[in-house]
This record gives C-alpha cells, structure tokens and sequence, in this order.
C-alpha cells in the first residue's frame, strides 16, 4: 500500500505481439479505475517483442495522457531479467540459473510470463492483479467501453458476506460467506480463444477427434460431444443490457485469462511455467473453486480477435504444437483437478491460505502416471491432421517426428511446476523485500 493507505493495484498486459491498440484501451482502464475507485493503479506491460514492435509500443505508451495515481510500466525481457536476478538471488535459492529459467525461459510460456507479473505487483506493494490480454478489446455500452475492472474493485479482497450485498446475485453455501473474495473475472465473446475454425470447416470429425482429446480419461461420449461443442467458444454472444454479477465459486468454464483478477491467491501459488502450451496459465481458474474460495462471476465480457500474424505460415506449425502440448498436459492436470476437488476444504490453511505443500505434493505425484493415455492423445492427434491434407498433414509428420520428446516435456513440465510451488513463497517474499529497487524509473 502507498504511505496513504490508498488501495495499489496491478493492471497487467503480458504480449509477445503486436497490440499499440490494445495498450491504449488498457490505459483507458486504469484512469477508469483511478476515477471511479480512488486507486492507485500500476500499468504493468511486460514486453517480449522484437525491437522494431517494442518501439512502437513505447511510442504508444509515451503517447498516453499523464493520469495522476497512475504508473506505468514497460518493460522488455533484459528489464524482467534484472529485477528477477535481484529477487532470486534475494531468495537464496541455490540453483539460480533453474529458478530463472521457470521465470523467464527461452520459448513462449502464458504461465511464466504471468508469473512475471505476480512477482512484480508483490514489489510494488499492489493489493490486487488485473490480468487482460493483448488480442482483446472492450465492449461498449451506453457510448463507452465495458471495463472488467468495475466489477473486480468492487469485490476483490472483501469479506464475501459484505459483497453479496453489491451483487446481482448469491450461489454461494453460507458455509464459504466469512472468507474473502479472492478472484473476480467474465468471458470473451467473438473469435474462438483457440484459433481452430479453419478445421472445423474443413472436416467436422477431425475437429470433434482433435478437441475431444482435451477430455479427462474414462468419460462417455455424449459428454465429449457436449465438450467439443462448448469449448473454446466463449460466451454466449448477446447484447449487454445490464451488469450482471454472481458471488459463487466461479466456474473455470466461464472465465478467460484476459479476463481475470486476482487478491492474495496469487502470492501463494504460480502458474505451471510449461513452454510452448497454450492453456499453461489457467491453473489457478482451477484451483481457487476447487478450494472453496470466493468469486465473482459478471457479464463484461471481452472481445477476443485474431491478430493477423496468427494467420501467417510462419505462426502455423509452432501455434499447433502449443495445442498438441495442451492435450498432452491435460493427462497431468486433469488428475490434479479431481485431487483437487477431492481435497476441497482441506487444501486451506489458517486465515484461509492455499496450503502450498500440499498443492505440490498433488502436482508431483502426478508425474508418476502412466504416459499410455498420451500415447494414445497423439496417435488421434496425428490421424486427424492427416485427414485435413496440406499443411496439416505436413504438421502430422512433424509431431510423429517429435513423439518421445513431446512425451518427456509434458510430464517434466509437471516436475518444474512442483518445483515453482516449493519456492515460490521464498519468491514472493523476496520480490516484497526487493521493492521497487530493481525495476527501471
């Protein structure tokens, strides 16, 4: 908190592309929040675009209206790099070099880079963490945009008692009323969040074989067809007429990482740091209802869009072998889910606290199942990447090629994970202790 007690929170745009309109709307979000919550708001841009992207970002970033109570913050990879230097080696780890390749490794990761995020908000004494992504646009409504915002300030941190008096509605046991609400987020409307129409054009059942692979071992086929057609559609497209907010455990099936905030849960468990697996940030979506932990579900959804450089054939193979990699750590994450809700209750400690060790121990005995459900996951995958012909087919090779390594780092992906969560909170509290030192001014 500032020395005025004022609230301090983090916006955060994680992107790897292109997004000088996205950085704008998101900008706009913050004075919103300045105005109407009397916050202080860090807008956190960690950037790891080529130079030439980078410059235009920081073009737009110079551009924006100086907002008092704002702050923000843009910073490429070599600035992650120092600040995360200065909090590894705060926290005594004694395999630096490891911690930082979780944190910031070479290939694509949603979850490290968010990661990223947490440890940088916890420097900077931010109560909260606003995620939004950079392929996402605002509703509009009455002349102006829908920001998620409004809903996450009105309940993040707050007894769920005292917020189910600023909602639209209770599904909540009396039971779970005392603790806080530790999580607030909506959908997206628009284009698929996985972008995939082009084979659903092109061959339904190859469509139904690859999507129904994100489906846990043992269920019935009606259920996988009910899955295949609801995933990664969003909600349901309608027009907003009215704000709409439920106090429950949020269901994970109904929020969206560009779409998400956080209080607190965040600083005691990180995101899976998988490289390359697309769905690799949505670990705590799971986690909070499974532990019988507060939310709020609202209707302001966000626009999702494809960004041109997703179309392009240089974006083809690595966007499918991000998907592959997600149907492969789902054998993983779907049997630390149903532990998960297993555990329920129990996995809080006092004041309501994840109890970490025990979310590792779930994580890491994972990686003792039987890879043969995997094995099977790529045969279907390869068959229906055959079928659509052309440069899928030409994936399908690939993949076949990469079979035994795509095996390895799925379950070590587990491994790393389990490892994050042992340090994490030796992390965090050297992440507060560095404060804002190693960051750029």
């Amino acid at each position: 908190m500032t020395a005025s007690c004022v609230r301090k929170i983090c916006l955060t745009l994680p992107t790897h592309r292109e997004c000088v309109a996205t950085i704008t709307a998101l900008a706009a979000e913050a004075a919103y929040a300045i105005n109407r919550f009397d916050v202080d708001v860090v807008y956190l841009i960690l950037d790891s675009t080529d130079a030439a992207t980078f410059g235009r970002h920081a073009a737009a970033v110079g551009a924006l209206p100086a907002t008092a109570n704002l702050t923000v913050l843009h910073l490429d990879e070599e600035m992650q790099r120092d600040f995360l230097s200065e909090v590894i080696a705060r926290s005594e780890h004694p395999q630096p070099e490891l911690i930082m390749d979780l944190m910031l490794p070479k290939a694509v990761s949603y979850g490290a880079c968010t990661n990223r995020a947490f440890l940088i908000a916890a420097a900077l004494g931010c109560d909260s963490v606003h995620r939004r992504d950079s392929d996402i646009e605002f509703q509009t409504h009455g002349g102006g945009p829908l920001f998620p915002v409004h809903h996450e300030l009105i309940a993040l941190g707050r007894p769920a008692a005292e917020v189910a008096t600023d909602v639209s509605e209770v599904d909540l046991d009396p039971v779970d009323r005392h603790k806080p609400v530790v999580t607030v987020g909506a959908s997206y409307i628009g284009e698929m969040s996985v972008d995939i129409e082009e084979i659903k054009r092109l061959n339904p059942q190859a469509y139904h074989d690859i999507v129904s692979l994100w489906a846990a071992e043992g269920i019935s086929e009606e259920d996988k067809r009910e899955l295949v057609a609801e995933s990664f559609t969003g909600a349901v497209r309608e027009p907003f007429v009215q704000d709409h907010s439920v106090l429950c455990l949020v269901d994970p099936m109904r929020v969206e990482m560009g779409n998400i905030s956080y209080h607190r849960v965040h600083e005691e468990i990180p995101l899976p740091p998988m490289t390359e697996t697309i769905g690799s940030d949505y670990f705590l979506i799971h986690l909070v209802p499974d532990s019988r932990l507060p939310g709020v579900l609202h209707n302001r959804h966000v626009v999702n869009r494809h960004t041109p450089e997703r179309k392009t054939e240089a974006a083809f193979h690595p966007y499918h072998l991000r998907l592959a990699k997600f149907f492969l750590s789902m054998l993983y994450l779907h049997v630390i889910y149903q532990r998960m809700q297993e555990e329920g209750r129990r996995l809080l400690g006092p004041g309501y606290r994840i109890r970490s060790e025990r979310i590792a121990t779930i994580v890491r005995e994972s990686t003792r199942l039987d890879r043969a459900p995997n094995i099977r996951r790529l045969d279907q995958l390869e068959r229906a990447y055959r079928t659509l012909g052309g440069r899928y087919a030409v994936f399908a090779e690939r993949l076949s090629a990469r079979r035994g390594l795509l095996l390895d780092e799925a379950e070590k992906g587990m491994a790393d994970f389990a490892l994050l969560i042992d340090v994490w909170a030796p992390l965090v509290a050297a992440a507060k202790a560095a404060g804002p030192a190693p960051l750029p001014r």
